[in-house]
C-alpha cells in the first residue's frame, strides 16, 4: 500500500443530502482517485451510538452511507471501505489512549463544551445533563481511528479540526513516552474552498433543521422540496443577485463553470423564481440520476455491501496489525515473545 494514507470517517445519520455530498463525500471521492494516496474510508457506526439507540436503524444508515459513497464514485477496489465496528483493534487502542489522556484534554473538547454551555443556558442543575461517556470520550475513539491506520492526512471541516489535533497530541506524547515512533503524526486536511450549502429555508443545510435535499429520494419528492426553496419578493423581469440566492448556491455546487455563468446571466436578466427552481431541479436530476440507480441496486442487494465490507475489514485489520503490535510491545501487554 502507498505510504501516504488519507483517512476519512463519516457517522451514519440517515440518507446523505446534497450538503453531505459537497462537504464530505465528493472531496473524499476525489482524493480516492489520486495515485499518490491510499484512501481508508470508514463508516463510523460506533460513533453514532452517542445519540442513536435503534439497532435496525443504525444498520440501515450504515448500509445507506456505504451505498451512497460507492454510487457517488468511491471505488472499493482502489480504496479501503470498512465499518469501524469490524475493527476490534480500534477499541483496544481507544482504551490505551484513554489511559494516557489527561482528563483536562477531554474537558476542552468542543462537543462536550457545547453540551455544557447548552445545559448552563437552559438552567440545568447538573451541567453534565445528557452527557454520556461516549460523547465525553468521543475524541479518543476518533484518535484511535486515525492513529491505528497510520493516517498522514485526515480531511475534515473546521469543526472537526480539534479532533485531529488531539490525535496528534496523543501520538506525540506516546512516542515521547516510549522514545520511539509508534504512531504517525496526522495532519488535518482542510479545503477552504468547500462550500457550506444553505438548505431550502436559507439556513445551513442539515437534517436537524429538516431543510435538506436528500440525494436518493424520488424525483417527485425532490421536485416538491425544490419548489419550497425560500426566495425574496422580486418579480419576473427584475434583476436578481445570484450570490444572495439559495437556488443559485445549490445550483452552483452541482454545475460546471459554464453552467454557473449561464445561470448568473439569467439572474441578471430577471429570471422568474419558478424557472430558476426548475433549472435547479433539472440539474439535480442530471447530476444524481445515474448514482441514484446504483444506490437503489445496492440497497436492494445488501449482500453486495457485505462482500465489500468483508474485503475492507481484512485490508484494514492488516494495516492496523503492525501498529497495534508496536503499541502492545511498548506498554508491555500480550505475548512475551514479541520482538
Amino acid at each position: 500500500m502507498a505510504s501516504t494514507i488519507v483517512l476519512t470517517g463519516i457517522k451514519p445519520t440517515g440518507m446523505p443530502h446534497v450538503g453531505n455530498w459537497v462537504g464530505a463525500i465528493r472531496p473524499t471521492v476525489e482524493l480516492s482517485h489520486r495515485p499518490d494516496r491510499q484512501g481508508f474510508f470508514f463508516i463510523a457506526d460506533y460513533h453514532a451510538l452517542t445519540g442513536l439507540r435503534d439497532g435496525a436503524q443504525l444498520r440501515q444508515y450504515s448500509d445507506s452511507l456505504a451505498a451512497a459513497w460507492i454510487a457517488l464514485g468511491l471505488d472499493p477496489q482502489r480504496s479501503v471501505l470498512y465499518r469501524q465496528s469490524d475493527i476490534p483493534e480500534v477499541f483496544e487502542l481507544a482504551w490505551v489512549l484513554a489511559c494516557f489522556s489527561p482528563k483536562g484534554l477531554m474537558n476542552r473538547a468542543h462537543a462536550y463544551k457545547a453540551q455544557i454551555q447548552k445545559n448552563t443556558e437552559e438552567g440545568q442543575e447538573d451541567v453534565d445533563h445528557d452527557v454520556n461517556m461516549g460523547l465525553y470520550t468521543y475524541p479518543l475513539l476518533m484518535a484511535a481511528d486515525i492513529l491505528l491506520m497510520g493516517a498522514t492526512y485526515v480531511p475534515v471541516g473546521r469543526d472537526q479540526q480539534q479532533h485531529v489535533e488531539i490525535a496528534r497530541d496523543l501520538a506525540q506524547y506516546f512516542n515521547r513516552e516510549y522514545n520511539r515512533e509508534i504512531f504517525t503524526l496526522p495532519e488535518a486536511l482542510i479545503d477552504e474552498s468547500t462550500a457550506v450549502l444553505p438548505g431550502i429555508d436559507g439556513r445551513k443545510m442539515s437534517k436537524s433543521y429538516n431543510n435538506h435535499l436528500p440525494i436518493f429520494e424520488s424525483r417527485e419528492r425532490i421536485h416538491k422540496l425544490v419548489l419550497r426553496i425560500a426566495t425574496d419578493s422580486s418579480r419576473p423581469g427584475d434583476p436578481k443577485d445570484p450570490q444572495a440566492s439559495t437556488i443559485f448556491q445549490i445550483y452552483s455546487a452541482l454545475s460546471n463553470p459554464d453552467q454557473v455563468q449561464t445561470m448568473a446571466k439569467a439572474y441578471q436578466d430577471g429570471i422568474a423564481w419558478k424557472d430558476a427552481k426548475e433549472m435547479l431541479f433539472q440539474q439535480f436530476e442530471n447530476t444524481f440520476a445515474a448514482p441514484n440507480q446504483r444506490y437503489q441496486e445496492f440497497m436492494a442487494h445488501p449482500e453486495a455491501l457485505d462482500r465489500i465490507f468483508s474485503q475492507g475489514r481484512d485490508q484494514a485489520r492488516q494495516q492496523a496489525a503492525p501498529v497495534m503490535d508496536r503499541v502492545r510491545r511498548a506498554v508491555g501487554v500480550g505475548a512475551r515473545n514479541r520482538s
